[in-house]
């Protein structure tokens, strides 16, 4: 079969960009021919760049380029804004364009809220009646597409949020100079609802109770307009009782570095105030961390799936968990333990990919006399 991958890629630094990265690489072991149409700024071998978000007519600059690969399935990483203006609204005529011509159209929905601004609330309706299939990553999301933006549920495929199967990095404690501590990291993209100020405002009280603990925050802006955030929290840090305990690494972190970060901590913490599944959560469980979260529902769920950590509802109990973690080593081993099971045998990159290909089979036009696909790889 041949698919088309509509997102951005890197090094585009999108989250949504890593995530169809690692789609990409599982699906190329299938034998499937997988194009991505991105942004300008991506690369890659079947990557084709040929739009910026903020072009005019970015749908038929989408549709004339996937068509030269005569795409069976047309697959969208969905986010509002990544299509132009009005929020994305692109999306719309992207969607009718490949219809038009008889090529089944599929989204993957990284954001679903039951309350949007009207201009969202119309595109993710219109989306959800014209898509042929939509994948979302947990059981919630698929409730409010289902009740609030009316969707079909033949259409909604629920496909859990992939992980990487893969080994630490050897020595990265020593590389980031970070031997004998017992490391607490706080790593993605900064932004005021992912509360990193919150454990900040917590650590005097952790290390109260674990005295050998270092507070890692490995984080990058990716908007400009949240600068007086990123300086209200190096303020906090330097202002903080514990600022000699804590450390703040700056740089691009592409994925080599990003795994050694991780690899050198302990556990990692998402004290988030919004948000569904989360992409660093997937990277941590690949490296086996323990993760001590907020409460959302999308953390509970899959925590309680996983066994993989703690989530907390209260800042006591932020400390509370954050401390048994790192002083109890058989609960550490448990739920290190727990996170590694489960990548391997329910969200690894390979078995997100052969559902994702089932999907696609499900809605490829079937030609009315028997046929047989041939593609012999590269």
């Amino acid at each position: 079969m041949r698919i088309v991958l509509i997102s951005t890629y890197p090094p585009i630094e999108c989250g949504i960009g890593t995530y169809t990265s690692f789609l990409v690489e599982a699906l190329e072991r299938t034998p499937n021919e997988v194009y991505i149409v991105s942004p300008y700024g991506a690369e890659g071998r079947h990557v084709y760049p040929c739009f910026d978000p903020g072009d005019d007519g970015i749908a038929k600059k989408i549709f004339n380029l996937a068509n030269k690969v005569t795409p069976e399935v047309i697959h969208i990483q969905h986010e509002f804004g990544l299509y132009g203006e009005l929020d994305g609204i692109a999306v719309l005529e992207m969607i009718y364009r490949f219809k038009s011509i008889g090529i089944p159209v599929m989204a993957t929905l990284h954001t679903v809220k039951g309350e949007l601004e009207f201009s969202k609330k119309m595109i993710l309706e219109t989306m959800c009646r014209e898509l042929d299939g939509i994948i979302v990553h947990e059981e919630n999301l698929a409730d409010l597409l289902r009740t609030v933006y009316h969707t079909e549920p033949k259409k909604i495929f629920l496909i859990p949020h992939g992980a990487r199967v893969k080994n630490p990095v050897p020595d990265a404690r020593k590389k980031l100079n970070l031997k004998g501590r017992k490391v607490i990291l706080l790593a993605g993209y900064l932004r005021p609802t992912k509360c990193f100020d919150k454990i900040v405002d917590l650590f005097p009280d952790i290390l109260e109770k674990v005295p050998d603990a270092l507070l890692v925050i490995a984080s990058k802006q990716r908007i400009p307009g949240i600068n007086e955030y990123r300086e209200s929290l190096l303020e906090k840090i330097s202002r903080s009782p514990a600022r000699n305990r804590i450390e703040v690494f700056r740089g691009q972190f592409p994925q080599e570095t990003f795994d050694t970060i991780l690899s050198a901590s302990d556990i990692m913490v998402l004290p988030y105030s919004t948000g569904a599944q989360s992409g660093i959560m997937a990277h941590a469980m690949t490296f086996g961390k323990p993760l001590v979260t907020s409460d959302l529902p999308a953390f509970v769920l899959r925590l309680e799936e996983s066994g993989a950590g703690l989530y907390a509802r209260t800042d006591q109990e932020y400390v509370d968990h954050i401390a048994a973690l790192l002083i109890d080593r058989e609960l550490y081993s448990t739920l290190s333990g727990n996170a590694l099971t489960h990548v391997k045998n329910k969200i690894s990159w390979g078995i997100v990919a052969q559902q994702t290909e089932e999907i696609y089979k499900k809605l490829e036009q079937k030609p009315k006399y028997k046929t047989r696909y041939v593609f012999a790889g590269e």
